[in-house]
């Protein structure tokens, strides 16, 4: 116990003579530097060498105290180091924190890796508002640029269904519904050939404005019921756009005499450019029906071309061409002679006439396109022969137009006085079709 307060008091006689010192020495100084202070008022010398001396004092003083605190230092060491002895406690004194001595390592910044990682993490944090608050985040503003699409595809629609509209309203003005009751109801076993005809009228009747005139060429042995097509077509095209603009040209009414071709011909375009800008005027669509087609001219046939394939004017394109013949009726009979074993009975009409215009069309264009370059451009519909069953249909609609009973027993009767072809197939056609109906009605 003595020793170590022995060792405690000496260390504090150390610390307090040390003291005593440096104030001593700063209270020296301090009175150096007044005194110079003193003098240098007492002396006229200008405020800058005032500010000199001071500076150099106090340069002095830090110096002084740094060389007293270094000794101080020293002193406790050595004092410490003797005084000490073996199993005594460490003397603790306060230290004053500085950098001086710190390893350079300790301040060598963390691996540019690590502190990547770590901005990583910190951008992958997603930072909320309070409580108060709503938790949901910012909301983008809404670019214009889809208002304005939205719009643009709203106009194009509204534009759209209006030629939609358009073409219904132009299609419904031909009543085409009423024509295909008419023609089934009216034309017996050319099923087929009704459909094909319709097809072609609603696709072109679809707009007003085209790029070529529709021509239509029906084919057929006599009696199948080719002008009775014509006469139905007619008629109930004058009820939907006018006795104007419907013409019906028969070939052997309206130029009988070979002599008259050039003439016929003539008169023949004239009444057709007529029609065709009437019809241009009133946004309507003309029909011209050509029947015995067989036998027209060659100056009428090449008339009828100028006016088919002209395409200097619209009016010209807005119409529609039907020409009525036999020719190629000898292809079309020995077809129906010598295939009628492989029809199938389980397709439907339109089903057998579509294979029916498939085999014979390339025949009946090759035969046309050689007697004149018209059938160059028309489509063509095969009307094939009719079988009995047709023919006392036929009987029972005429024997009704003229007033009398259609009794099925004298309709069939009537029938079985026509002549046929030989059976083949179980199909039994009919030579003469149904030409030989009206006066055999009419003798009863």
């Amino acid at each position: 116990m003595s020793d170590q307060d022995s060792s405690s008091s000496s260390s504090s006689q150390t610390d307090e003579e040390l003291d005593g010192e440096m104030d001593e020495e700063t209270n020296g100084e301090v009175e150096k530097e007044e005194r110079r202070d003193e003098n240098h008022r007492d002396s006229p010398v200008n405020s800058l060498s005032t500010f000199s001396s001071s500076l150099r004092a106090v340069i002095r003083i830090k110096q002084k105290y740094q060389a007293m605190k270094k000794r101080r230092q020293e002193m406790a060491l050595a004092l410490s180091g003797a005084g000490t002895f073996p199993g005594a406690p460490v003397r603790t004194s306060p230290k004053i924190f500085t950098f001086d001595g710190v390893p350079p390592s300790a301040f060598s910044p963390l691996p540019t890796s690590h502190t990547q990682k770590k901005k990583k993490r910190r951008r992958k944090r997603v930072l909320f508002p309070n409580r108060r608050t709503c938790r949901s985040p910012p909301r983008q503003d809404q670019s214009r640029a889809k208002n304005c699409l939205y719009l643009l595809c709203a106009i194009v629609f509204v534009q759209v269904y209006n030629a939609i509209e358009n073409l219904d309203d132009h299609v419904l003005r031909y009543d085409l519904e009423g024509l295909e009751k008419t023609l089934r109801r009216e034309v017996f076993g050319q099923q087929g050939a009704v459909e094909g005809l319709l097809a072609h009228l609603k696709d072109y009747l679809s707009t007003y404005v085209h790029n070529k005139p529709l021509v239509v060429s029906l084919h057929g042995p006599s009696g199948v019921g080719k002008s009775h097509m014509g006469r139905l077509l007619a008629g109930h095209f004058r009820s939907v756009v006018g006795e104007s603009l419907v013409l019906q040209y028969y070939v052997l009414h309206h130029c009988p005499q070979e002599a008259d071709a050039v003439k016929c011909a003539s008169d023949l375009s004239t009444i057709i450019s007529a029609m065709v800008e009437r019809a241009e005027e009133e946004e309507k669509i003309p029909l011209f029906i050509f029947d015995e087609a067989e036998h027209m001219q060659e100056e009428i046939l090449d008339a009828l071309w100028q006016l088919v394939a002209s395409k200097q004017s619209n009016e010209y394109l807005n119409a529609i061409y039907l020409f009525l013949s036999n020719i190629g009726h000898t292809h079309i009979t020995k077809h129906m002679l010598h295939n009628s074993s492989s029809i199938s009975m389980a397709l439907t009409a339109s089903g057998r006439h579509q294979n029916f215009v498939k085999e014979l069309t390339p025949v009946l264009r090759s035969t046309l396109e050689k007697l004149h370059q018209l059938w160059v451009e028309t489509s063509i519909l095969p009307l094939g022969l009719l079988e009995k069953s047709h023919v006392i249909q036929c009987f029972k609609d005429e024997m009704t137009r003229e007033g009398f009973y259609p009794d099925h027993t004298n309709a069939e009767r009537l029938a079985g006085e026509i002549e046929y072809y030989p059976a083949a197939g179980g199909h039994e056609y009919s030579q003469t079709g149904c030409k030989q109906v009206v006066a055999k009605v009419n003798l009863l």
